[in-house]
Protein backbone atom coordinates (compact mmCIF):
# COMPACT_ATOMS: atom_id res chain seq x y z
CA UNK A 1 0.00 0.00 0.00
CA UNK A 2 1.30 3.63 -0.88
CA UNK A 3 2.28 5.80 1.54
CA UNK A 4 -0.20 9.15 1.89
CA UNK A 5 0.63 12.03 0.38
CA UNK A 6 1.11 14.51 2.29
CA UNK A 7 -0.79 17.94 1.49
CA UNK A 8 1.59 20.34 3.08
CA UNK A 9 4.80 21.33 2.82
CA UNK A 10 7.30 19.71 4.97
CA UNK A 11 11.28 20.37 5.70
CA UNK A 12 12.95 23.81 5.96
CA UNK A 13 12.43 25.07 2.87
CA UNK A 14 8.62 25.02 3.56
CA UNK A 15 8.89 26.29 7.07
CA UNK A 16 10.86 29.24 4.99
CA UNK A 17 8.60 29.78 2.65
CA UNK A 18 5.32 29.77 5.05
CA UNK A 19 7.22 32.17 7.24
CA UNK A 20 7.90 34.31 3.99
CA UNK A 21 4.64 34.40 3.40
CA UNK A 22 3.31 35.38 7.00
CA UNK A 23 5.60 38.00 6.99
CA UNK A 24 4.77 39.73 3.81
CA UNK A 25 0.98 39.05 4.58
CA UNK A 26 1.88 41.47 8.08
CA UNK A 27 3.61 43.78 6.06
CA UNK A 28 0.52 44.50 3.84
CA UNK A 29 -1.44 44.52 6.87
CA UNK A 30 0.53 46.94 8.67
CA UNK A 31 0.36 48.99 5.95
CA UNK A 32 -3.03 49.04 5.20
CA UNK A 33 -3.93 50.06 8.84
CA UNK A 34 -1.38 52.17 8.71
CA UNK A 35 -3.27 54.39 5.59
CA UNK A 36 -6.85 54.18 7.14
CA UNK A 37 -5.72 55.43 10.40
CA UNK A 38 -4.27 58.40 7.86
CA UNK A 39 -7.35 58.44 6.19
CA UNK A 40 -9.72 58.95 9.25
CA UNK A 41 -7.33 61.73 10.49
CA UNK A 42 -6.89 63.37 7.18
CA UNK A 43 -10.86 63.61 7.20
CA UNK A 44 -10.81 65.17 10.63
CA UNK A 45 -8.69 68.24 9.85
CA UNK A 46 -9.19 71.05 8.10
CA UNK A 47 -8.50 71.21 4.59
CA UNK A 48 -5.88 73.63 3.33
CA UNK A 49 -8.06 77.02 2.27
CA UNK A 50 -5.53 77.08 -0.92
CA UNK A 51 -6.65 73.60 -2.35
CA UNK A 52 -9.97 74.52 -1.58
CA UNK A 53 -10.83 77.46 -3.60
CA UNK A 54 -9.27 75.26 -6.52
CA UNK A 55 -11.44 72.80 -5.75
CA UNK A 56 -14.71 74.24 -5.25
CA UNK A 57 -14.22 75.84 -8.37
CA UNK A 58 -14.43 72.17 -10.14
CA UNK A 59 -16.78 70.51 -7.20
CA UNK A 60 -19.29 71.96 -5.20
CA UNK A 61 -18.74 72.20 -1.24
CA UNK A 62 -21.30 69.50 -0.86
CA UNK A 63 -19.73 67.25 -2.98
CA UNK A 64 -16.46 67.78 -0.79
CA UNK A 65 -18.40 67.50 2.31
CA UNK A 66 -19.50 63.91 0.90
CA UNK A 67 -16.05 63.25 -0.08
CA UNK A 68 -14.93 63.89 3.56
CA UNK A 69 -17.58 61.78 4.77
CA UNK A 70 -16.78 59.05 2.93
CA UNK A 71 -13.07 58.72 3.19
CA UNK A 72 -13.32 58.79 7.23
CA UNK A 73 -15.89 55.96 6.75
CA UNK A 74 -13.34 53.99 4.21
CA UNK A 75 -10.73 54.72 6.57
CA UNK A 76 -12.18 52.98 9.52
CA UNK A 77 -13.27 49.79 7.09
CA UNK A 78 -9.20 49.88 5.89
CA UNK A 79 -8.19 49.30 9.68
CA UNK A 80 -10.57 46.56 9.89
CA UNK A 81 -9.91 44.99 6.61
CA UNK A 82 -6.01 45.12 7.80
CA UNK A 83 -7.40 41.64 10.46
CA UNK A 84 -8.04 39.97 7.88
CA UNK A 85 -5.24 41.02 5.69
CA UNK A 86 -2.96 39.82 8.10
CA UNK A 87 -4.80 36.22 8.09
CA UNK A 88 -4.43 36.26 4.24
CA UNK A 89 -7.95 35.65 3.34
CA UNK A 90 -8.54 36.59 -0.22
CA UNK A 91 -12.35 38.10 0.23
CA UNK A 92 -10.87 41.22 2.93
CA UNK A 93 -8.01 41.24 -0.28
CA UNK A 94 -10.40 41.87 -2.99
CA UNK A 95 -12.25 44.22 -0.87
CA UNK A 96 -8.99 46.22 0.03
CA UNK A 97 -8.09 46.54 -3.28
CA UNK A 98 -11.56 48.39 -4.24
CA UNK A 99 -11.63 50.16 -0.81
CA UNK A 100 -7.81 51.70 -1.67
CA UNK A 101 -9.38 53.29 -5.03
CA UNK A 102 -12.01 54.76 -3.46
CA UNK A 103 -10.18 56.11 -0.83
CA UNK A 104 -7.65 57.96 -3.54
CA UNK A 105 -10.63 59.50 -5.34
CA UNK A 106 -11.82 60.61 -1.87
CA UNK A 107 -8.97 62.16 -0.66
CA UNK A 108 -8.62 64.61 -4.15
CA UNK A 109 -12.01 65.13 -3.89
CA UNK A 110 -12.07 65.98 -0.26
CA UNK A 111 -9.63 68.74 -0.66
CA UNK A 112 -7.26 67.88 -3.79
CA UNK A 113 -4.92 65.53 -1.00
CA UNK A 114 -2.58 64.53 -3.59
CA UNK A 115 0.13 63.45 -1.13
CA UNK A 116 -2.77 61.05 0.90
CA UNK A 117 -4.26 59.98 -3.03
CA UNK A 118 -0.52 58.93 -3.69
CA UNK A 119 -0.47 57.25 -0.56
CA UNK A 120 -3.36 55.46 -1.38
CA UNK A 121 -2.20 54.52 -5.11
CA UNK A 122 1.46 52.94 -3.43
CA UNK A 123 -0.83 50.61 -0.97
CA UNK A 124 -2.72 49.40 -3.88
CA UNK A 125 0.15 48.85 -5.84
CA UNK A 126 1.82 46.57 -2.48
CA UNK A 127 -1.68 45.20 -2.58
CA UNK A 128 -1.66 44.17 -6.36
CA UNK A 129 1.94 43.18 -6.20
CA UNK A 130 1.36 40.56 -3.21
CA UNK A 131 -2.17 39.31 -4.40
CA UNK A 132 -0.88 35.65 -4.66
CA UNK A 133 -0.34 35.94 -0.90
CA UNK A 134 -3.74 36.19 -0.28
CA UNK A 135 -5.70 32.63 -1.05
CA UNK A 136 -7.19 31.99 2.13
CA UNK A 137 -10.79 31.14 2.50
CA UNK A 138 -13.68 33.02 4.32
CA UNK A 139 -14.45 32.13 8.04
CA UNK A 140 -17.71 31.02 9.36
CA UNK A 141 -20.11 33.74 10.39
CA UNK A 142 -21.74 34.17 13.36
CA UNK A 143 -24.24 35.97 14.94
CA UNK A 144 -21.72 37.12 17.96
CA UNK A 145 -20.00 38.71 14.63
CA UNK A 146 -22.80 40.80 13.69
CA UNK A 147 -23.31 41.80 17.09
CA UNK A 148 -19.74 42.58 17.56
CA UNK A 149 -19.03 44.17 14.19
CA UNK A 150 -22.27 46.53 15.34
CA UNK A 151 -21.05 47.58 18.82
CA UNK A 152 -17.53 48.26 17.41
CA UNK A 153 -18.62 50.27 14.02
CA UNK A 154 -20.99 52.18 16.43
CA UNK A 155 -18.74 52.92 18.91
CA UNK A 156 -16.19 53.73 16.56
CA UNK A 157 -18.67 56.01 15.07
CA UNK A 158 -19.83 58.01 18.44
CA UNK A 159 -16.31 58.31 19.41
CA UNK A 160 -15.58 60.12 16.20
CA UNK A 161 -18.18 62.21 16.14
CA UNK A 162 -17.07 63.40 19.17
CA UNK A 163 -13.75 63.59 18.57
CA UNK A 164 -14.95 66.20 15.39
CA UNK A 165 -17.07 68.33 17.58
CA UNK A 166 -13.68 69.22 19.56
CA UNK A 167 -11.85 69.77 15.70
CA UNK A 168 -14.75 72.04 14.76
CA UNK A 169 -15.72 73.68 18.63
CA UNK A 170 -14.85 77.40 17.33
CA UNK A 171 -18.22 76.82 14.59
CA UNK A 172 -20.89 75.37 17.67
CA UNK A 173 -22.95 77.99 19.45
CA UNK A 174 -22.58 77.96 22.99
CA UNK A 175 -20.89 75.85 25.27
CA UNK A 176 -22.94 72.52 24.95
CA UNK A 177 -22.53 69.53 27.81
CA UNK A 178 -21.34 66.21 26.91
CA UNK A 179 -24.40 64.95 26.72
CA UNK A 180 -26.14 67.45 24.46
CA UNK A 181 -22.47 66.66 22.44
CA UNK A 182 -23.26 63.17 22.72
CA UNK A 183 -27.16 63.27 21.50
CA UNK A 184 -26.12 65.31 18.69
CA UNK A 185 -23.33 62.52 17.45
CA UNK A 186 -26.06 59.36 17.86
CA UNK A 187 -28.83 61.47 16.51
CA UNK A 188 -26.47 62.49 13.33
CA UNK A 189 -25.92 58.64 13.22
CA UNK A 190 -28.90 57.58 12.24
CA UNK A 191 -29.47 60.72 9.87
CA UNK A 192 -31.80 62.93 12.15
CA UNK A 193 -30.26 66.81 12.79
CA UNK A 194 -29.26 66.85 16.68
CA UNK A 195 -29.76 69.86 18.80
CA UNK A 196 -26.29 71.64 18.66
CA UNK A 197 -25.89 74.63 16.11
CA UNK A 198 -23.04 76.17 14.07
CA UNK A 199 -21.63 79.42 12.95
CA UNK A 200 -21.31 77.74 10.02
CA UNK A 201 -22.91 76.17 6.90
CA UNK A 202 -19.81 74.14 6.07
CA UNK A 203 -18.85 72.82 9.47
CA UNK A 204 -22.55 71.63 10.46
CA UNK A 205 -22.80 70.24 6.74
CA UNK A 206 -19.33 68.53 7.17
CA UNK A 207 -20.63 66.70 10.73
CA UNK A 208 -23.34 65.81 9.36
CA UNK A 209 -21.76 64.45 6.53
CA UNK A 210 -19.60 62.20 8.46
CA UNK A 211 -21.62 60.79 10.88
CA UNK A 212 -23.95 59.82 8.04
CA UNK A 213 -21.35 58.28 6.65
CA UNK A 214 -20.58 55.98 9.85
CA UNK A 215 -24.31 55.15 10.59
CA UNK A 216 -24.60 54.14 6.83
CA UNK A 217 -21.30 51.84 6.92
CA UNK A 218 -22.63 50.76 10.51
CA UNK A 219 -25.59 50.01 9.31
CA UNK A 220 -24.32 47.86 6.13
CA UNK A 221 -22.13 46.05 7.46
CA UNK A 222 -24.64 45.13 9.73
CA UNK A 223 -27.06 43.86 7.08
CA UNK A 224 -24.74 42.51 5.39
CA UNK A 225 -23.56 39.76 8.34
CA UNK A 226 -26.84 39.13 8.72
CA UNK A 227 -27.88 38.58 5.00
CA UNK A 228 -24.80 36.53 3.96
CA UNK A 229 -25.42 33.16 3.25
CA UNK A 230 -24.41 31.33 6.74
CA UNK A 231 -21.32 28.59 5.93
CA UNK A 232 -21.29 25.24 7.83
CA UNK A 233 -20.32 25.87 11.10
CA UNK A 234 -19.10 23.05 13.67
CA UNK A 235 -21.58 19.97 13.26
CA UNK A 236 -21.02 15.98 13.42
CA UNK A 237 -23.47 14.54 10.46
CA UNK A 238 -25.10 11.64 10.86
CA UNK A 239 -23.11 10.50 7.96
CA UNK A 240 -19.42 11.03 9.61
CA UNK A 241 -21.03 10.29 12.83
CA UNK A 242 -21.43 6.51 11.69
CA UNK A 243 -18.10 6.65 10.03
CA UNK A 244 -16.71 7.89 13.05
CA UNK A 245 -18.48 5.09 14.78
CA UNK A 246 -17.01 2.51 12.46
CA UNK A 247 -13.46 3.31 13.00
CA UNK A 248 -14.30 3.66 16.64
CA UNK A 249 -15.27 0.08 16.75
CA UNK A 250 -12.17 -0.99 14.94
CA UNK A 251 -9.20 1.42 16.95
CA UNK A 252 -11.36 2.98 20.22
CA UNK A 253 -9.04 0.76 22.17
CA UNK A 254 -5.93 3.24 21.37
CA UNK A 255 -7.35 6.38 23.04
CA UNK A 256 -9.17 6.91 25.79
CA UNK A 257 -10.76 10.28 24.83
CA UNK A 258 -11.68 8.49 21.10
CA UNK A 259 -14.99 8.36 22.06
CA UNK A 260 -15.40 12.08 22.66
CA UNK A 261 -15.02 12.91 19.18
CA UNK A 262 -19.05 11.98 18.60
CA UNK A 263 -19.60 15.00 20.46
CA UNK A 264 -22.17 17.10 17.66
CA UNK A 265 -20.48 20.24 18.15
CA UNK A 266 -17.52 19.04 16.22
CA UNK A 267 -16.09 18.52 12.77
CA UNK A 268 -14.55 16.20 11.23
CA UNK A 269 -11.67 15.47 8.96
CA UNK A 270 -11.25 12.10 7.04
CA UNK A 271 -8.07 10.94 5.88
CA UNK A 272 -8.46 10.06 1.45
CA UNK A 273 -8.42 6.66 2.69
CA UNK A 274 -11.09 7.25 5.18
CA UNK A 275 -9.67 5.03 7.95
CA UNK A 276 -8.51 7.74 9.91
CA UNK A 277 -10.24 10.80 11.13
CA UNK A 278 -9.47 14.37 13.04
CA UNK A 279 -11.83 15.73 15.32
CA UNK A 280 -12.66 19.60 15.30
CA UNK A 281 -13.88 22.93 16.08
CA UNK A 282 -12.73 26.66 15.15
CA UNK A 283 -12.77 29.05 17.56
CA UNK A 284 -11.58 32.54 16.67
CA UNK A 285 -9.17 31.79 13.96
CA UNK A 286 -7.96 28.56 15.88
CA UNK A 287 -8.74 25.34 14.00
CA UNK A 288 -8.35 22.86 17.24
CA UNK A 289 -8.52 19.32 17.49
CA UNK A 290 -8.82 17.14 20.49
CA UNK A 291 -7.12 13.96 21.05
CA UNK A 292 -5.34 11.65 19.04
CA UNK A 293 -6.72 10.94 15.12
CA UNK A 294 -9.48 8.57 15.18
CA UNK A 295 -9.14 5.14 13.35
CA UNK A 296 -5.73 3.17 12.16
CA UNK A 297 -2.71 4.64 13.02
CA UNK A 298 -0.86 3.92 10.18
CA UNK A 299 -3.49 6.36 8.09
CA UNK A 300 -3.54 9.37 10.79
CA UNK A 301 -0.26 11.38 8.86
CA UNK A 302 -2.81 11.33 5.97
CA UNK A 303 -6.10 12.59 8.48
CA UNK A 304 -3.57 15.21 10.15
CA UNK A 305 -2.50 16.36 6.30
CA UNK A 306 -5.79 16.93 5.41
CA UNK A 307 -6.81 19.15 8.29
CA UNK A 308 -3.44 20.93 7.93
CA UNK A 309 -4.59 21.95 4.14
CA UNK A 310 -7.97 22.73 5.56
CA UNK A 311 -6.37 25.17 7.83
CA UNK A 312 -4.01 26.38 5.22
CA UNK A 313 -7.23 27.01 3.29
CA UNK A 314 -8.83 29.58 5.35
CA UNK A 315 -5.73 30.86 7.60
CA UNK A 316 -6.35 29.41 10.58
CA UNK A 317 -3.71 27.85 13.41
CA UNK A 318 -4.10 24.73 13.62
CA UNK A 319 -3.64 22.68 17.09
CA UNK A 320 -4.58 20.27 19.25
CA UNK A 321 -5.39 19.64 22.73
CA UNK A 322 -4.96 16.33 25.06
CA UNK A 323 -3.45 13.99 21.80
CA UNK A 324 -1.18 11.11 23.48
CA UNK A 325 2.40 10.74 22.93
CA UNK A 326 1.91 8.84 19.57
CA UNK A 327 -0.62 11.64 18.08
CA UNK A 328 1.77 14.46 19.52
CA UNK A 329 4.64 12.48 17.75
CA UNK A 330 2.98 12.42 14.55
CA UNK A 331 1.76 15.68 14.60
CA UNK A 332 5.34 16.87 15.21
CA UNK A 333 6.14 15.19 12.31
CA UNK A 334 3.69 17.85 10.17
CA UNK A 335 5.30 20.94 11.62
CA UNK A 336 4.02 21.15 15.24
CA UNK A 337 5.57 21.64 18.57
CA UNK A 338 4.34 19.47 21.25
CA UNK A 339 4.22 20.92 25.25
CA UNK A 340 2.93 18.38 27.65
CA UNK A 341 -0.02 20.03 28.90
CA UNK A 342 -1.00 17.38 31.85
CA UNK A 343 -1.52 13.58 33.03
CA UNK A 344 -4.19 11.44 32.52
CA UNK A 345 -5.16 9.44 35.25
CA UNK A 346 -5.83 5.40 34.25
CA UNK A 347 -6.76 2.61 36.50
CA UNK A 348 -5.49 -0.99 35.93
CA UNK A 349 -8.29 -2.50 37.41
CA UNK A 350 -6.73 -6.50 37.60
CA UNK A 351 -4.08 -4.90 39.74
CA UNK A 352 -6.62 -2.12 41.65
CA UNK A 353 -7.02 -2.98 45.00
CA UNK A 354 -7.69 -0.28 48.31
CA UNK A 355 -5.53 -2.02 50.44
CA UNK A 356 -2.22 -0.50 52.07
CA UNK A 357 -1.73 2.93 53.13
CA UNK A 358 -1.11 4.79 50.04
CA UNK A 359 -5.27 3.68 49.86
CA UNK A 360 -6.15 4.60 53.22
CA UNK A 361 -7.76 7.81 52.52
CA UNK A 362 -10.03 6.12 49.72
CA UNK A 363 -10.63 3.04 52.30
CA UNK A 364 -12.31 5.55 55.06
CA UNK A 365 -13.89 7.89 52.49
CA UNK A 366 -15.48 5.01 51.68
CA UNK A 367 -16.28 3.75 54.43
CA UNK A 368 -17.77 6.81 55.53
CA UNK A 369 -20.58 6.52 52.64
CA UNK A 370 -21.81 3.04 53.61
CA UNK A 371 -22.29 3.62 56.93
CA UNK A 372 -24.30 6.62 55.94
CA UNK A 373 -26.64 4.26 54.20
CA UNK A 374 -25.34 4.85 50.64
CA UNK A 375 -25.64 2.58 48.22
CA UNK A 376 -24.55 2.28 44.24
CA UNK A 377 -26.12 0.80 40.95
CA UNK A 378 -23.71 0.43 38.26
CA UNK A 379 -25.25 -0.08 34.47
CA UNK A 380 -25.19 0.53 31.14
CA UNK A 381 -27.27 2.88 29.80
CA UNK A 382 -28.84 0.83 27.74
CA UNK A 383 -29.93 -0.99 30.22
CA UNK A 384 -31.95 2.11 32.19
CA UNK A 385 -35.52 2.16 31.48
CA UNK A 386 -36.12 5.65 29.79
CA UNK A 387 -37.67 6.79 32.93
CA UNK A 388 -35.49 6.34 35.24
CA UNK A 389 -33.09 7.61 32.72
CA UNK A 390 -34.99 10.73 31.94
CA UNK A 391 -35.19 11.27 35.33
CA UNK A 392 -30.90 11.23 36.00
CA UNK A 393 -30.66 13.21 33.05
CA UNK A 394 -33.01 16.09 34.89
CA UNK A 395 -31.36 15.66 38.57
CA UNK A 396 -27.69 16.48 36.55
CA UNK A 397 -29.13 19.06 35.04
CA UNK A 398 -30.22 20.72 38.20
CA UNK A 399 -27.18 19.52 40.20
CA UNK A 400 -24.80 21.45 37.38
CA UNK A 401 -27.46 24.45 38.24
CA UNK A 402 -26.89 27.68 35.84
CA UNK A 403 -23.41 27.24 35.03
CA UNK A 404 -22.51 25.98 31.70
CA UNK A 405 -21.42 22.95 30.81
CA UNK A 406 -17.87 22.36 30.60
CA UNK A 407 -15.69 20.32 28.48
CA UNK A 408 -14.83 19.65 24.81
CA UNK A 409 -11.80 16.93 24.78
CA UNK A 410 -12.56 15.66 27.24
CA UNK A 411 -16.57 15.64 27.50
CA UNK A 412 -19.46 13.87 25.48
CA UNK A 413 -21.85 16.61 26.80
CA UNK A 414 -25.17 14.26 26.58
CA UNK A 415 -26.23 11.53 29.00
CA UNK A 416 -29.06 9.11 27.96
CA UNK A 417 -28.71 9.34 24.07
CA UNK A 418 -29.84 6.37 22.19
CA UNK A 419 -27.02 6.63 20.04
CA UNK A 420 -24.67 5.72 23.51
CA UNK A 421 -26.35 2.30 24.83
CA UNK A 422 -22.59 1.28 25.92
CA UNK A 423 -21.85 4.22 28.45
CA UNK A 424 -22.13 3.26 31.80
CA UNK A 425 -24.16 5.51 34.42
CA UNK A 426 -22.92 5.06 38.30
CA UNK A 427 -25.09 6.04 40.70
CA UNK A 428 -25.19 6.59 44.21
CA UNK A 429 -28.92 6.46 46.50
CA UNK A 430 -29.17 6.80 50.35
CA UNK A 431 -32.38 6.12 51.64
CA UNK A 432 -34.11 5.62 47.77
CA UNK A 433 -32.78 9.40 47.04
CA UNK A 434 -30.54 9.88 44.51
CA UNK A 435 -27.21 11.63 45.81
CA UNK A 436 -24.73 11.09 42.83
CA UNK A 437 -23.49 9.97 39.51
CA UNK A 438 -20.50 9.10 37.56
CA UNK A 439 -21.04 9.06 33.50
CA UNK A 440 -18.62 7.14 31.85
CA UNK A 441 -18.26 6.15 27.63
CA UNK A 442 -16.70 3.55 26.52
CA UNK A 443 -12.15 3.04 25.65
CA UNK A 444 -12.53 0.22 22.98
CA UNK A 445 -13.85 -2.88 24.49
CA UNK A 446 -12.30 -2.91 27.79
CA UNK A 447 -12.33 0.43 29.21
CA UNK A 448 -14.04 3.54 30.17
CA UNK A 449 -13.27 6.90 30.30
CA UNK A 450 -15.07 9.59 32.38
CA UNK A 451 -17.35 11.77 31.38
CA UNK A 452 -19.11 13.56 34.24
CA UNK A 453 -19.25 13.77 37.81
CA UNK A 454 -22.43 15.37 39.47
CA UNK A 455 -23.41 14.65 43.12
CA UNK A 456 -26.02 16.87 45.15
CA UNK A 457 -23.81 19.48 46.77
CA UNK A 458 -25.55 18.23 50.30
CA UNK A 459 -24.20 14.73 49.81
CA UNK A 460 -21.47 13.74 52.49
CA UNK A 461 -17.89 14.53 51.49
CA UNK A 462 -16.33 10.87 49.69
CA UNK A 463 -19.11 10.50 47.68
CA UNK A 464 -17.31 9.83 44.58
CA UNK A 465 -14.33 7.84 45.74
CA UNK A 466 -17.34 5.62 46.52
CA UNK A 467 -19.11 5.51 43.34
CA UNK A 468 -14.98 5.26 41.69
CA UNK A 469 -14.75 1.95 44.02
CA UNK A 470 -18.17 0.74 43.26
CA UNK A 471 -17.54 0.68 39.32
CA UNK A 472 -14.02 -0.73 39.65
CA UNK A 473 -15.37 -3.56 41.66
CA UNK A 474 -18.59 -4.21 39.24
CA UNK A 475 -16.07 -3.98 36.60
CA UNK A 476 -14.78 -7.54 35.59
CA UNK A 477 -18.96 -8.16 35.54
CA UNK A 478 -18.93 -5.29 32.59
CA UNK A 479 -15.82 -6.39 31.23
CA UNK A 480 -14.01 -3.95 31.68
CA UNK A 481 -10.40 -3.81 32.87
CA UNK A 482 -9.21 0.04 32.41
CA UNK A 483 -10.82 3.13 33.79
CA UNK A 484 -9.96 6.40 32.48
CA UNK A 485 -10.61 9.25 35.54
CA UNK A 486 -9.99 13.23 35.31
CA UNK A 487 -7.67 14.98 33.40
CA UNK A 488 -4.78 16.44 35.92
CA UNK A 489 -3.59 20.04 34.14
CA UNK A 490 0.24 20.47 34.31
CA UNK A 491 0.39 17.61 37.18
CA UNK A 492 4.14 17.24 37.00
CA UNK A 493 4.42 21.51 37.64
CA UNK A 494 2.27 20.61 41.04
CA UNK A 495 4.01 17.71 42.24
CA UNK A 496 7.78 18.91 41.76
CA UNK A 497 6.73 22.37 43.09
CA UNK A 498 5.54 20.80 46.96
CA UNK A 499 8.98 18.26 46.88
CA UNK A 500 11.31 18.86 49.54
CA UNK A 501 14.24 20.86 48.07
CA UNK A 502 12.42 22.40 45.47
CA UNK A 503 13.46 25.15 43.48
CA UNK A 504 12.37 29.07 43.65
CA UNK A 505 10.42 28.74 40.42
CA UNK A 506 9.53 25.14 41.04
CA UNK A 507 7.68 26.85 44.05
CA UNK A 508 6.83 29.99 41.99
CA UNK A 509 5.04 28.04 39.55
CA UNK A 510 3.03 25.73 41.85
CA UNK A 511 1.69 28.21 43.90
CA UNK A 512 0.45 30.24 40.44
CA UNK A 513 -1.23 26.73 39.62
CA UNK A 514 -2.56 26.98 43.59
CA UNK A 515 -4.05 30.13 43.23
CA UNK A 516 -5.27 29.46 40.01
CA UNK A 517 -7.29 26.09 41.11
CA UNK A 518 -9.46 28.77 43.33
CA UNK A 519 -11.50 28.81 39.70
CA UNK A 520 -10.53 25.83 37.46
CA UNK A 521 -10.29 23.21 40.30
CA UNK A 522 -6.71 22.32 38.76
CA UNK A 523 -5.25 21.19 42.23
CA UNK A 524 -8.51 19.62 43.43
CA UNK A 525 -8.78 17.00 40.58
CA UNK A 526 -5.18 16.39 40.65
CA UNK A 527 -5.69 15.73 44.54
CA UNK A 528 -8.53 13.42 43.96
CA UNK A 529 -7.23 11.14 41.18
CA UNK A 530 -3.63 10.31 42.95
CA UNK A 531 -5.78 9.07 46.00
CA UNK A 532 -6.16 5.88 43.66
CA UNK A 533 -2.37 5.73 42.90
CA UNK A 534 -2.75 5.45 38.82
CA UNK A 535 -0.54 5.37 36.37
CA UNK A 536 -0.09 8.50 34.97
CA UNK A 537 -0.34 9.10 30.74
CA UNK A 538 0.80 12.15 29.64
CA UNK A 539 -1.02 14.75 27.41
CA UNK A 540 -0.26 17.25 25.28
CA UNK A 541 -0.33 20.71 23.71
CA UNK A 542 0.46 20.62 19.72
CA UNK A 543 0.42 24.21 18.07
CA UNK A 544 2.72 25.19 14.92
CA UNK A 545 4.51 27.99 16.84
CA UNK A 546 5.30 29.94 20.39
CA UNK A 547 3.92 33.30 18.96
CA UNK A 548 0.44 31.72 18.06
CA UNK A 549 0.09 30.15 21.76
CA UNK A 550 -1.77 33.43 23.61
CA UNK A 551 -4.57 32.91 20.66
CA UNK A 552 -4.63 28.96 21.12
CA UNK A 553 -5.09 29.63 24.82
CA UNK A 554 -7.45 31.81 24.12
CA UNK A 555 -9.46 29.40 21.62
CA UNK A 556 -8.95 26.36 24.07
CA UNK A 557 -10.64 27.89 27.47
CA UNK A 558 -13.58 28.99 25.11
CA UNK A 559 -13.49 25.48 23.62
CA UNK A 560 -13.25 23.99 27.25
CA UNK A 561 -16.06 26.49 28.51
CA UNK A 562 -13.28 28.12 31.31
CA UNK A 563 -13.96 31.39 29.70
CA UNK A 564 -17.49 32.31 29.17
CA UNK A 565 -19.58 35.02 27.36
CA UNK A 566 -21.76 37.14 29.46
CA UNK A 567 -25.12 35.54 30.69
CA UNK A 568 -27.20 38.20 29.14
CA UNK A 569 -25.69 37.08 25.50
CA UNK A 570 -25.54 33.41 26.12
CA UNK A 571 -28.64 32.62 24.48
CA UNK A 572 -29.16 34.24 22.15
CA UNK A 573 -25.48 34.54 20.90
CA UNK A 574 -25.01 30.59 21.32
CA UNK A 575 -21.75 29.16 21.18
CA UNK A 576 -19.60 27.62 17.73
Amino acid sequence: MSRPTLLVPRGPEAATVREASRRTATLVATVTWLLGAGTVVSALLPPIRGRMRVLTELVPLLGADTATAVAAALGVLLCYLAGGLRRRKRRAWLTAVAVTLLVAIAHLAKGLDVEEALASLAVLGLLVATRREFQAEGDPTSRWLVVRRFVQLAAIGTGLGLLMLQVYGDHVVGRPSLGMQLRHVLLGLVGVRGPLRFSGDRAADLVSAVLLAFGLLTAFSTAYLVLRAAEPVALLSGTDEQRLRELLARHGGRDSLGYFALRRDKSVVFSASGKAAVAYRVVHGVLLASGDPIGDPEAWPGAIAETLELARRHAWVPATIGCGELGATVWARHGLDAYELGDEAVLDLDTFSQAGRPMRGVRQAVSRIERAGFTAAVRRTGEIPPAELSELVSVAAAWRGGTVERGFSMALSRIGDPADPDCVVVTAHQDGTLRGLLHFVPWGEDGLSLDLMRRDRTADNGLNEFLVVSLADAGPALGVRRLSLNFAVLRSALERGERIGAGPIARAWRSVLVAASRWWQIETLYRFNAKFQPTWEPRFLCFPSARELPRIAVAALEAEAFLVRPRPLRGWLGRR
